[in-house]
């Protein structure tokens, strides 16, 4: 039941013809037109550009100090997170030290 079984490949039932080979045909390009007066192309307005009102630069920076704030208070966190970690680890060290240090004595 749980013996890998090696599929075999199925044999054709009827005749099978090659697939058509498709001739690549020459590319004939479209004849230029002839050159003829145009209208001036308007001059397109420039963009404007982009104001900061004491408001909103009051904004990005309120913005940017929270952006910083939270990441720094996740990264602190993640600080002290591995920290304690250590510290419980040294602390386990040292409990089974001295666990094996008293059997060994006794």
């Amino acid at each position: 039941m749980l013996r890998p079984r090696i599929p075999t490949m199925p044999t054709p039932t009827s005749i099978t013809t090659p697939p058509a080979v498709v001739q690549p045909t020459t590319v004939q390009p479209a004849p230029t037109p002839a050159p003829t007066a145009s209208a001036p192309v308007p001059a397109t307005p420039a963009r404007p550009t982009v104001q900061l009102t004491p408001g909103t630069a009051l904004a990005l920076v309120g913005s940017g100090t929270a952006v910083v704030l939270v990441v720094g208070a996740v990264l602190v966190s993640m600080l002290l997170a591995v920290a304690v970690t250590a510290t419980s680890v040294a602390v386990c060290a040292v409990v089974l030290r001295s666990l094996l240090n008293g059997q060994r004595q006794r």
